[in-house]
């Protein structure tokens, strides 16, 4: 079985991946993307371009 993740942001506008299923951690939520690792990942890679925290790039 293929390990699913889903895509979270925190308050910062920074991202990370976490396993499907298990509760989000506090500070972060669920971007609706969801999939295998490597999916998630190339997500992240297309769509965070600043990865400076948001109260940095304000």
């Amino acid at each position: 079985m293929k390990d699913e993740f889903v895509v979270v942001i925190n308050h910062e506008e920074q991202y990370s991946i976490w396993p499907a299923g298990r509760e989000t951690p506090n500070g972060w939520r669920e971007t609706g993307v969801e999939g295998g690792k490597s999916d998630c990942l190339a997500h992240i890679a297309r769509v965070w371009m600043d990865l400076r925290p948001l109260s940095v790039r304000r």
